[in-house]
């Protein structure tokens, strides 16, 4: 039996090509990891977190459930931070052996998270204070739900991803909607559709790469 050299080069310029696609595939094998982990942890803080906004501050100040003034808030502010440290972790792991134009990509896109939301929230601070209560409420999840999807739609830009820039396209037409409803209305619109889309968007993106 002749012996096989393993580091013998390829044959011919069809089996180089099929080689290089197989070191490809191993390569995102090795690096890409269950997007479920991404999106369900965001979606199921805003399900819950904007369903509990709905049901004890409802439209008019309608209380559909009695909870305390501060379980909602701090229901969403708990789980977002949940959400957070799943992501960092995950972008971590993700991110090791990754250099290069791929690695400044994701970086970048990471860090303009940390820097527009800290410019919101130092804005929305100084001015909403002027506002009533309820209005205080919806502008300060209308704006972030707004800079939520023009994130997503800008990362669809960097990564081409059709689907991020419809999500985002979505976020955007659901918010205009939530707000156009009112205070209360915005909480379950943005809970529904925000929530329940992070969570499809999620298995949609687990399915596909399994497929493929």
């Amino acid at each position: 039996m002749t012996p096989v050299d393993d580091d013998a080069p390829p044959a011919s310029a069809a089996a180089s090509l099929a080689l290089i696609r197989r070191e490809q595939a191993n390569a995102a094998k090795t690096i890409a990891l269950n997007p479920l982990l991404y999106y369900v942890p965001w979606g199921l803080a805003w399900l819950i977190g904007f369903g509990l906004l709905f049901l004890r501050y409802g439209p008019g100040g309608k209380v559909f459930v009695n909870l305390p003034a501060w379980l909602p808030l701090a229901t969403l502010f708990a789980l977002m931070a949940l959400a957070m440290v799943s992501t960092i972790l995950v972008s971590v792991v993700r991110g090791r052996g990754v250099e290069g134009r791929s690695s400044w990509q994701g970086s970048a896109y990471g860090f303009t998270w940390f820097f527009a939301f800290t410019g919101l929230g130092m804005t929305m601070n100084h001015f909403s204070r002027l506002l009533p209560e309820p209005e205080r409420g919806l502008l300060w999840a209308c704006a972030s739900v707004g800079l939520v999807a023009a994130m997503y739609m800008c990362g669809a830009a960097i990564w081409v991803s059709r689907d991020m820039f419809v999500f985002g396209a979505w976020l955007t037409v659901i918010n205009v909607a939530g707000v156009a409803a009112g205070a209360g209305w915005h909480s379950l619109i943005i809970s529904l559709g925000g929530g329940g889309g992070l969570i499809l968007l999620g298995v949609l993106f687990h399915l596909r790469g399994k497929r493929g």
